[in-house]
């Protein structure tokens, strides 16, 4: 989008607004719309298109800047649902994604094994780089040492439900009579699959056949696609010592003499 007409133009796909409705809101002809959208859209009417479909002036004139302005630029307090409401029956503002704040992150509920009630919080570009449904998307905790070094015991993993399917020596979770189970899984004949620790040395590799899976309830949850890191060799104790005598001196009053 190189032009404000070019960005008039996607804001109106945008809200579902024909070039004639938009016209006609604006009182113009709708050929007056079509030259916005090749020659750009006029300076003197830059200010009042942008406020009527929630973007910021110098985005829709020049590209730059943050698309959306800042979420105190529209009303606080008690009467702003009442202009707001007066706002949209004038027709001063259209409804529609355009004038909705840019969501940047998004919550998912924890792996029903789990009986905290909390959310994970995940960036909206992360799902959407991977394309994870935030609807598909659960939590979970890694509870043993069996992934370590590549993912840490209490770290926090994201699961996307949408992908079960084994790709050989991809990470899933799985449901193995009762317990959440993180492992790289593999194919292998007869429906039967091979479940792989990173820690192979503590956690040597299990072997399931197609009648071994019915029978301990064995269900692929999802493909894990991120988790956090920690880093479990923390500083020498003197470290944290001498910290907290910094901060200690900090919060203590000087007494005069």
């Amino acid at each position: 989008m190189n032009t404000s007409g070019d960005r008039l133009k996607a804001l109106l796909r945008e809200v579902h607004l024909s070039a004639s409705d938009f016209a006609k809101n604006r009182g113009v002809t709708p050929q007056h719309v079509n030259n916005w959208f090749k020659r750009g859209v006029p300076m003197g009417r830059l200010n009042e298109i942008a406020e009527l479909l929630c973007v910021s002036s110098r985005w829709l004139s020049d590209g730059r800047g943050p698309k959306h302005p800042p979420a105190n630029y529209l009303l606080e307090g008690p009467d702003a649902r009442k202009a707001l409401a007066t706002r949209e029956d004038t027709g001063k503002y259209l409804t529609g994604p355009a004038c909705r704040p840019e969501k940047t992150d998004v919550e998912i509920p924890l792996h029903p094994t789990f009986t905290s009630t909390e959310r994970i919080r995940l960036s909206l570009h992360t799902l959407e780089t991977l394309n994870v449904n935030p609807n598909r998307a659960v939590g979970a905790y890694m509870v043993d040492n069996s992934m370590t070094d590549i993912i840490q015991q209490g770290a926090t993993l994201a699961i996307d439900r949408g992908r079960t399917q084994i790709i050989d020596g991809e990470i899933y979770a799985v449901e193995h009579d009762g317990m959440l189970r993180i492992k790289y899984l593999y194919n292998r004949p007869g429906g039967g699959l091979r479940m792989r620790s990173h820690n192979a040395a503590e956690h040597p590799d299990e072997y399931l056949n197609h009648e071994e899976r019915f029978e301990q309830s064995f269900k692929i949850v999802g493909w894990v696609f991120w988790w956090s890191t920690l880093n479990n060799r923390r500083p020498p104790v003197p470290l944290d010592e001498h910290l907290l005598g910094w901060e200690g001196s900090k919060s203590e009053p000087e007494v005069g003499n």
